[in-house]
Parts: structure tokens; sequence; C-alpha cells
């Protein structure tokens, strides 16, 4: 059995294994992440890696708010842990230093608030999932009777919502005379800074006026583009890593080689030389960030729900057949790309590398996992295009089978018959739905176009939509995905 990974075997490492190129003991936090995953690992966390010899004053506290298992495999190893980056020509391995704490809340709380109100602390950034929002994905709007948030109004003092730690810490920081941090959000939320300062505003106000209006009036929240595929970590890629460091890692990383952050530069207390690692620093990330939330993000969701319901299994079996590589291809060139406006960006391009990106092999991208919490994902990844088609009376057919994927994948049955796991919020709803409705599509599109936290209020009204939506998955569950797409 190798030595565990940690500071004291970094000297254990094969020379070609690339490590911190900066002494840890003398990293200093400025940065507090909530929501310390696979994504911000293999992301936000390499960008500072990369700066943190010559800026040692922006190391990262990370905290998790559901459960300890990220802390919990990384402490032993002194939150190192290793990035394996793979493509065709093989996996190559890198020691990431940048994290240097990670909090659980459920047993942490007071600790994190601590970090959160230091003086230290001037970003506080985000990757919590949509659902972390504790929003109505639809509207962007705070979900008052979320019960996270119902119980961080009751005990303000006990937060365990994102919205209601940032804003207990902020209170903190304004009775300490402490200037405001920035919040700066990281996930696939359309306009993700302005989301967060809708929720964040909403529910500071919600607690006190005037402190409401110290959040708005004090408080930037820059929006941001992230980019990169990040498949969760398997028992076969431990093996694999380990074998190649000569150490045993417990939650090493795996990723592609493609990496893009897009940050909208409003740090008014501060922020490291992000440019300086490869970050792109606008005036703007709304262009960018809808860009990618298309034809990235929709397309991605897509093809795991067509995928899954057909068989496949990862991202790149579903590219590698001909048939469903045409269609994404259909689907980015003929629905998405039209609906964008970017002077200077060529976006065919960037839908070829995209559908080069879904076919690396090497990454067993499962599409039961980009298929997960699709009640949070569908609003802005599918249906604000497809809002888009509509009022500009353009073809959307192909974007409604994506949605029409969804359905029939929410509905818990494969096209082999097999009974899927379901992993979304509203689980519990379509589970009702799908009881109701028995073998009547009408009334199992009904159903579903009455969750208004996924559709709004406005597109189920539409009678073309529904009565396209409703084709579409009939069309699934008679013919198959294959032939859905010819």
């Amino acid at each position: 059995m190798p030595k565990r990974l940690s500071t004291d075997t970094l000297g254990l490492l094969p020379e070609p294994i690339a490590r911190p190129a900066y002494e840890r003991r003398q990293i200093r936090p400025g940065i507090v992440h909530l929501g310390v995953g696979a994504f911000h690992r293999a992301h936000q966390a390499v960008y500072m890696d990369d700066l943190l010899a010559n800026n040692p004053d922006w190391g990262i506290v990370g905290a998790s708010l559901r459960r300890p298992d990220t802390r919990d495999a990384l402490a032993p190893q002194d939150f190192l842990y290793t990035l394996a980056v793979r493509d065709a020509t093989g996996t190559k391995c890198r020691i990431v230093g940048a994290l240097l704490d990670c909090i659980n809340v459920a047993d942490e709380r007071e600790k994190l608030l601590e970090i959160m109100a230091a003086p230290e602390t001037r970003i506080i950034s985000l990757t919590i999932t949509e659902k972390g929002y504790c929003h109505d994905p639809a509207t962007g709007e705070l979900d008052e009777n979320h019960p996270d948030i119902e119980h961080d109004l009751t005990h303000p003092d006990e937060p365990k919502s994102a919205p209601g730690l940032i804003v207990e810490a902020i209170r903190k920081r304004r009775e300490s005379g402490i200037p405001p941090f920035a919040v700066m959000s990281c996930d696939n939320l359309p306009a993700n800074g302005k989301t967060a300062q809708k929720i964040i505003t909403r529910f500071a106000q919600a607690r006190a006026p005037d402190l409401g209006q110290y959040v708005a009036k004090n408080i930037t929240f820059p929006s941001t583009m992230v980019d990169r595929i990040v498949p969760a970590t398997t028992d076969a890629d431990r093996a694999e890593i380990s074998q190649i460091i000569g150490l045993e890692d417990a939650w090493p990383i795996v990723t592609e080689p493609f990496c893009q952050w897009v940050i909208e530069d409003n740090f008014p207390v501060g922020r490291p030389p992000f440019e300086q690692a490869g970050a792109e620093m606008v005036a703007d990330v709304e262009p960018f960030e809808r860009m990618k939330l298309r034809m990235l993000n929709g397309t991605h969701s897509t093809l795991a729900y067509l995928g899954y319901l057909a068989g496949f299994k990862t991202v790149s079996d579903v590219v590698s057949n001909a048939k469903m590589r045409a269609f994404l291809h259909e689907l980015m060139s003929k629905e998405i790309i039209p609906t964008l406006h970017l002077p200077g960006t060529d976006l065919p391009a960037y839908r070829d590398a995209l559908l080069k990106r879904f076919s690396n092999p090497s990454l067993k991208h499962a599409t039961w996992q980009i298929a997960m919490d699709g009640s949070q994902k569908l609003p802005q990844r599918l249906l604000d295009t497809i809002r888009d088609r509509i009022a500009a009376g353009d073809d959307y057919r192909r974007l409604v089978l994506g949605v029409a994927g969804w359905i029939v994948y929410a509905s818990g049955t494969d096209e082999s018959g097999k009974a899927i796991e379901i992993s979304d919020p509203l689980a519990d709803r379509f589970e009702r739905i799908v009881a109701s409705a028995g073998d009547d599509i009408s009334a199992l599109v009904d159903g579903f176009l009455q969750l208004k936290a996924v559709f709004g209020t406005q597109l189920p009204k539409d009678d073309n939509f529904r009565k396209t939506l409703e084709n579409k998955v009939r069309l699934l569950r008679e013919k198959g995905v294959l032939a859905a797409i010819g």
C-alpha cells in the first residue's frame, strides 16, 4: 500500500509530477469558497495555484454546505490533491495546493463565519450548483418558502444556506467596521452575478431593511463564465492516479485539457491578478455566459437525457454515434447559434470545438451525472433559448426534443424499460405527476408544464409549444431516441 499524499510525502513524488511552486506554510487565505466540489478543485483552485508563488495572500478556504466527505477525504493529506488531465495522449498529473482548509458547515459553522468575517477575506466565491441558491429557477427570485431560507430567517445566527451564511458574515463585518467583500458566483446561471445579487440582497432585506440597504449599496457581485468538463472521480481513477504519482490520494480530480474563465472586473477591495493565470477580465460577461450556457450546457443536457434514454452511458458514447452527433451539430447550428450575438467570436468554430471535447473518450463523463437536477438547469439551458426562438418566429423543434427527453427521463424509465434513478429536488413531484397521468401523454405533459419553477407561467400558455412538446414526448415513447432525432 503506497503512502498517503501529504506535505511530508511531496518529496516522494516522481520527478515529472508538478507540485506547488511555493511554500504552503507561507500562504494566507484571501478567498472563502462555498461549495468546494470537483469543479472548483479542477478550475478556480488551479488558477489560484498558478498564482500563489507571487501572490501568497490569496489562498483558499473551502466550505462544504451539505456533506463532510470532501473535508474528511482531504484533511489527512493536508488538503493537497492530484489534478489528472486526460486526453488521447494519456494522463498528466500535478499536485494542487491552493486549498488550505475545508470546513463542513454542519459542525464548524462558527469557524467558517469567523473566517468569512476576517479582514483578510476579500472574496467569497460560489459553486453551489443551481439548487444551492434557494431560488425559483424560472424567475431568479429568492424562494422564501425554501426550508433552509425559512430556517435562516428564523435563526439568523445559525445559517446553513449560502445566502444565510453570506449575509451573516456581512453583518459581522459591518458591525466590526471591516470593509465588505465581493461575492463571485462561478455557477452555470444566467447573469450569475446579478442572480446572486438579487437573492442575497432580498435575503438581507428579509432579515432587516437596513441590512438589505447596506448589501445593495456596498456589496459587489462580479459575474463570471466558467468552462471545464469535470466528470465524477471513480475508484478506477484513484487506482490509476495512485500508480502514476506513487502515493495514495483519497480524492483526485479528473478533467480535460481545456479550461476557460471570464470574469467581470468588479472587486473594490482587491483581487488576485487572475489574468496572469489565463483568465479573461472583461467589463461584461453576459455574452460569453449566454454562449456557454446555451451551446455547451444546453447541448450537454440534451445529449444527457436523450443519450441516457437510448442506453448511452457516457458523453463520448453519445457523440460517437453518427446520428446523435449530426443532431447535436444541427441543434447548435440551426437553433442555438442564431440566438447569440458575439461580434468577433467564431461561433461555428466554438461548436466544432465543443463536439471535439465531448468526443474525448478518456473522460468517461456519465450522462446520468449531467442529467442530475434537471428542474434547476432546464430554464437557463434550454427554455430561455426556446423563448427567444418563439419571439423571433423561428423553428425550435430540436430544442423541444431536449425538453421532451427530460420529461421522459424524469418519468423514471428508459426506452429499454429499465428504471432510472432520478436525482432532482422535485423528484417527488415527478412521481406524483407520472402516477396521475398513467399512459396518457397529454396528461403527463400537462403535469410537467404545471411546474412553474421550471416553465414559468407564459410558456405553458403557448399552444404551439405545448403541442410540439407533446408530439416529441409521444415520439420518444413510441419510437425511441434514434428514430426521434432522424
